[in-house]
């Protein structure tokens, strides 16, 4: 289970004051005026209109994790360079039980139960999650961001009161979707669904707050979708950091096994 939510938190796990703690806005309280309709060109452009300003990012986050066979919570240390490296730090009772960390080229675990680890590329990873993966991608889902980039595809968008949908039409095989609020243009739920695999990943996000930097969800929840089992995880950020002086230690201990993930 631990190698599981190590790799797991990586999904959902992201330069204007340096080492400044972030100062959350409050939401207003006026009531949203009836969405119009728009474009799918216009919806993305005002989705990537969101302020997304930062050079490192430090989250403390719960985590619960929930298979076909056993549920489990532990915490999550997640840290965040942008556009360079992620490290997850998985902690149970206070002990650090496994660290995962992510480049744009490699994908790196240890776990200590069993005393195994993991080093590769995303090609396992995305095999494994149901999902063709990269770094930016990652970065997206755990910034409550769109996971592809929006500006190179071709959508069919929908308005569904105050929600726009976005449906890829590029793909027969792969299904994706997107529902932006249509008052924010941030992203409430994203699906990507491979139908001759048969898998499905969901990943929906709650209760955005806007910083000095840039807005981001409270809680996100991942959903996993597969012949050989369906795995669930929900993060919820208890406290975030931005553009602090960050170190990133990793090392596998001595004596552990590299195993392989099929």
């Amino acid at each position: 289970m631990i190698k599981k939510i190590s790799i797991l938190v990586l999904l959902t796990v992201f330069m204007v004051s340096c080492k400044s703690k972030a100062i959350a806005v409050a939401a207003s309280n006026e009531p949203i005026a009836a969405a119009e309709k728009m474009s799918a060109k216009k919806i993305i452009e005002n989705h990537y209109n969101n302020k997304n300003e930062f050079s490192t990012l430090y989250i403390k986050s719960s985590a619960r994790y929930a298979d076909d066979k056993q549920t489990q919570n532990v915490t999550a240390e997640i840290k965040i360079k942008k556009d360079e490296q992620i490290l997850v730090s998985i902690r149970f009772l206070g002990i650090t039980m496994a660290k995962a960390l992510i480049t744009p080229k490699t994908v790196s675990y240890y776990e200590k139960i069993n005393g195994n680890y993991f080093e590769g590329d995303f090609s396992s990873l995305s095999q494994w999650l149901g999902t063709d993966l990269d770094y930016n991608k990652i970065q997206n889902m755990l910034l409550g961001q769109a996971i592809d980039d929006l500006t190179k595809g071709k959508y069919l968008e929908t308005l569904l009161e105050q929600t726009y949908r976005l449906d890829d039409t590029s793909n027969e095989n792969t299904k994706k979707s997107f529902f932006l609020d249509a008052d924010k243009f941030l992203v409430q739920k994203q699906e990507i669904t491979q139908t001759a695999e048969e898998r499905m990943i969901k990943v929906a996000y709650a209760d955005n707050k806007m910083y000095n930097e840039t807005t981001l969800p409270s809680s996100v929840l991942i959903n996993t979708f597969q012949k050989k089992g369906n795995t669930e995880i929900n993060l919820e950020y208890n406290s975030v950091t931005f553009n602090e002086e960050l170190s990133f230690p990793y090392s596998v201990p001595n004596g552990y096994k590299r195993i392989i993930i099929k």
